[in-house]
């Protein structure tokens, strides 16, 4: 299949691009797409909680009265859950949310997604998207001559800082490179403005799907 491609000057269609239909064509899979997003976000978990448990909290080794005849409850260590500077019942382990999901699938979920935004009409190419300086006014033109006037995720083969400088105080548009992109992004954008290298750059990282 064809994509058009915008000049990112003039904002006109100045080309066609040929694709692959397994990617930009691809039947659109709800529960695939779910899965990846969960992937992803499971992925961003840090999962570092952790509080001490009466194991891990110092002293208590001694019992602190003898078992009988004091007329208290029965104890032994002053290091309990119910004790004040105790360790908790069921404390908090560091873990790991991530979720396995084969190599496969995840590039299937990617080319579901890439399909529909483009059946969408919320995916746009363009030869190269720059800026000339980093001025928020000057982008705001740019994406409103794209057809754009606000949630997008402008996505660049790499850091340009000037375009990060622009996009910053932009609310719901977001800039990024084209190999930190996930399913997360994609699917929480509204609309996508993609280069043609990165374009290129996902057909040979999905090729294989």
């Amino acid at each position: 299949m064809e994509l058009q491609v915008y000049s990112n000057t003039t904002h006109d269609a100045v080309s066609l691009l040929n694709v692959l239909d397994a990617i930009f064509a691809k039947k659109y899979n709800e529960p695939l797409i779910h899965q990846a997003v969960q992937k992803s976000l499971a992925g961003w978990r840090q999962g570092s909680s952790q509080t001490k448990s009466r194991a891990d909290v110092r002293g208590g080794g001694k019992k602190p009265w003898r078992q009988k005849g004091t007329g208290r409850a029965r104890a032994g260590s002053i290091r309990g859950p119910i004790w004040r500077g105790g360790g908790h019942t069921f404390a908090k382990s560091p873990r790991d949310f991530s979720q396995k999901m084969n190599k496969k699938a995840m590039k299937g979920a990617f080319s579901s997604i890439l399909s529909e935004l483009l059946r969408q009409n919320r995916l746009k190419v363009i030869d190269n998207f720059t800026v000339a300086e980093a001025k928020t006014k000057g982008l705001i033109q740019k994406l409103a001559a794209l057809g754009f006037t606000e949630n997008v995720l402008i996505v660049v083969p790499e850091f340009d800082y000037n375009l990060m400088l622009a996009a910053r105080n932009i609310p719901n548009v977001g800039v990024m490179e084209m190999h930190d992109i996930d399913p997360v992004n994609l699917v929480g954008f509204g609309n996508i403005i993609i280069t043609v290298e990165c374009v290129k750059f996902f057909e040979e990282r999905l090729a294989t799907c």
